[in-house]
């Protein structure tokens, strides 16, 4: 039994810890306890056993060091930075949000790999889809961390968020000697990180050009499993003309698109274009299709089971090598006559001749008319010239005046959410730029009454003084996709006013909650960076006194608690009363947080008769109290007592 309460962790999502947990659920057989030089009980693997359980045993070869795979300097610093949790937060912004108390949709502002581990505990396994548009590494446009052990520090310098030395983030220039292992290393953790978050059905799209689309390939299939690449799109992107190559014109880019397990997908299919549906001419009670013949080149089928006579509906014998050809029949003879008891086979007769033909129906999923399989060349879909005129439009501005340099046009979002995603499904652009995919998110749902759901993720990087942006008041990209976002749920709600509404947009959720990423509201878990000064050190001693940030709002303080104890931070909230004191209740009260400077013996009282899955509450509203707090362990205990441990109260403190 327990006899003090759980102290919360200040950190993001153990990934070492978690990957630990996951091998032992597989072979429990390999970990043993041994003592370490301090004499102290420790778990440890046994990698012999390991090899035993697996079937891999030594052999003549296994002292050689040639592997197959790809390396690159710095990779192992990126495997360690995967491995680092995050102490930060994410604050939330009313002001510059939209429906906040309400809206399950994100833009979360930050350093994106910071935000993917806080998102390790309340968004691990839940995404369906995500699409997103790196830095192409062209030696223009590439913002990076310059330094791995400080990448929070370094980005609230960067951000103005703290004083400092003036830390920034780096352009990653083509004439430096590291040009492409900082792309990887930029990359790498964060591919990794994103992979988790994926649901088994899920599914990664990333754009990318030439520059680093052998890199991307040979590290995706590291990261997600060479079994799970599905296709490397190409997208024709303009229209011809352009000099932007020593010796062709590139018109195109590509798309890499991977599974998190490619055995669990279940929905990939997308919508027949008009030229596509003209071509079924024909109808029965399976609903519309078209026919092809039965006949092909010999040349392409040249085997004896292809080769036989097919009767006719009056009798007559069709021969498979008709008199002066060389064609024969696509099916073998078992596959026709399946395909005929199926009513799948059409005999029409044609100059007195019989001809035979394979009926294709059209395909239909959920009472919608959908093509199976979409194409690997994505043409007269959209160009990039189109995400220029939508943003252009969008923010009632001149031919002259350009908001942001290349957004991906929404409807190549659109075709690709088409493919994979369904109604309530989440998605993640963690690259969001001027936020093209909230906005196709968005137009989707209007287009098919959907209700998936975003989350954004952008670097506050500066737009440069000399621009429009700047000049119209955009001071970072992150303020740009913010502003349209805003300006897509205006137009999209004005365009709905004065309407019957027949599916349900009224329903739909239109708005978006803001987050900034800061350091933690709790002193204790603001980590210090590994050059510290003894004063840096000293402070902190002294703040574990009073450990709350004055400045940090209840609010703070609640989605703090919130994302580490793993639950959503877009989850409804209410503050209801127990024993006259405020608390807020999350997920209809399967989380109770008291943030009171007091806690009393009738709270706990009331917390445990309401029998949450977790009550936290402020270790210092016990006002050193160890009594009280002793006999609060023992009101959870005994609620416990008899309890599956999933249907447990667990009870923490902050």
């Amino acid at each position: 039994m327990k006899e003090q309460p759980e102290q919360m962790t200040g950190t993001s999502l153990d990934i070492s810890a978690e990957n630990r947990a996951r091998l032992k659920a597989l072979f429990p057989t390999v970990f043993t306890e041994t003592v370490n030089d301090k004499g102290e009980l420790v778990e440890s693997m046994d990698f012999e056993k390991l090899k035993a359980e697996l079937g891999t045993f030594t052999d003549l070869f296994e002292s050689r060091r040639e592997r197959y795979g790809m390396d690159w300097p710095g990779k192992k610093e990126a495997l360690r930075l995967i491995q680092t949790p995050s102490a930060a937060t994410l604050k939330p912004c009313r002001e510059e949000s939209v429906n906040f108390d309400t809206t399950e949709n994100l833009f979360i502002e930050g350093d994106n790999l910071e935000v993917l581990k806080l998102l390790q505990k309340s968004y691990y396994g839940k995404v369906k889809m995500i699409d997103i548009d790196p830095p192409y590494n062209t030696g223009k446009e590439f913002i990076y961390p310059d330094n791995y052990s400080e990448s929070l520090e370094t980005y609230l310098e960067y951000a103005g968020l703290i004083d400092g030395e003036g830390k920034k983030f780096s352009t990653n220039t083509a004439n430096e000697g590291r040009f492409h292992t900082k792309w990887l290393n930029m990359m790498y953790p964060r591919l990794y990180l994103a992979r988790n978050l994926l649901r088994d059905d899920g599914v990664i799209f990333i754009h990318i050009d030439d520059n680093e689309a052998s890199n991307l390939r040979k590290m995706c299939d590291e990261i997600f499993g060479e079994e799970n690449f599905i296709a490397q799109l190409i997208w024709k992107c303009r229209a011809g003309g352009g000099a932007d190559s020593k010796f062709f014109s590139n018109d195109h880019e590509y798309v890499f698109c991977y599974s998190k397990n490619t055995s669990e997908l279940s929905r990939f299919y997308t919508d027949y274009t008009e030229e596509q549906l003209k071509k079924f001419q024909y109808e029965d009670d399976r609903g519309k299709y078209f026919i092809k013949t039965l006949e092909m080149p010999e040349a392409l089928g040249k085997r004896p089971n292809l080769q036989y006579p097919i009767t006719a509906p009056d009798g007559s014998l069709i021969q498979s090598k008709r008199e002066g050809t060389n064609y024969t029949w696509v099916l073998s003879e078992p596959e026709f006559l399946k395909h005929k008891e199926k009513g799948l086979i059409e005999f029409k007769l044609t100059n007195g001749k019989w001809m035979v033909y394979r009926k294709y129906h059209i395909a239909v999923a959920n009472g919608e008319t959908r093509q199976t399989k979409p194409r690997s060349i994505m043409d007269k879909i959209a160009l990039t010239a189109n995400g220029g005129k939508e943003l252009k439009l969008l923010f009632n501005s001149t031919d002259e005046y350009k908001i942001f340099d290349n957004s991906k046009p929404t409807d190549l979002i659109k075709y690709i959410l088409k493919i994979v995603s369904d109604n309530h499904d989440i998605i993640l652009d963690f690259f969001s730029g001027s936020a093209t995919t909230a906005h196709a998110v968005l137009d989707l749902n209007k287009q098919d009454s959907g209700n998936r759901k975003f989350i954004m993720i952008q670097l506050p990087e500066p737009c440069a003084e000399d621009s429009e942006a700047f000049k119209s008041g955009y001071k970072t990209i992150a303020d740009i996709g913010k502003e349209r976002i805003r300006r897509v749920i205006k137009k999209l709600n004005e365009e709905q006013a004065g309407k019957l509404d027949l599916g349900g947009a009224s329903a739909q959720d239109r708005g978006f909650k803001v987050l900034k990423l800061d350091k933690s509201n709790f002193k204790q878990w603001q980590k210090l960076a590994p050059d510290a000064k003894p004063e840096q050190i000293e402070k902190q001693l002294f703040d574990h006194i009073d450990h709350i940030d004055h400045k940090a709002t209840p609010e703070d303080l609640l989605f703090e608690i919130l994302i580490k104890a793993g639950f959503m931070p877009t989850e409804k909230v209410q503050t209801i009363k127990l024993a006259d004191v405020p608390v807020f209740s999350i997920a209809d009260g399967g989380l109770l947080i008291c943030l009171a400077d007091t806690v009393t013996k009738e709270l706990i009282n009331d917390v445990a008769e309401a029998e949450p899955m977790q009550f936290i509450c402020l270790d210092k509203a016990f006002g050193g109290n160890d009594q009280l707090k002793a006999n609060a362990v023992q009101t959870f205990n005994a609620r416990n007592m008899g309890r599956e441990k999933a249907n447990q109260i667990v009870f923490r403190t902050v």
